[in-house]
């Protein structure tokens, strides 16, 4: 499962990030790192973005950001 399949209220932990490089790095400095769980507050009418509350802070994702992280439902 993905972070974009969860919904408004549900909790993961990632277990998995896709991508190398850049994309990788740019997102675990933004505290998207294997085994952090994670609480999805609200995804916008269209599906894109979607806002996630991680490490005590609020992040907004993209859709196609969101389907490179693997999560673990809790």
């Amino acid at each position: 499962m993905t972070l974009k399949d969860l919904k408004p209220g549900e909790s993961g932990r990632i277990s998995t990030i896709k991508g190398k490089g850049a994309f990788k790095k740019r997102l675990m400095e933004m505290g998207i790192i294997r085994g952090t769980e994670l609480y999805v507050e609200k995804i916008a009418p269209l599906g894109d973005p979607i806002e996630v509350k991680i490490k005590g802070y609020n992040l907004t994702l993209r859709k196609i950001d969101a389907e490179n992280i693997i999560i673990d439902l809790i």
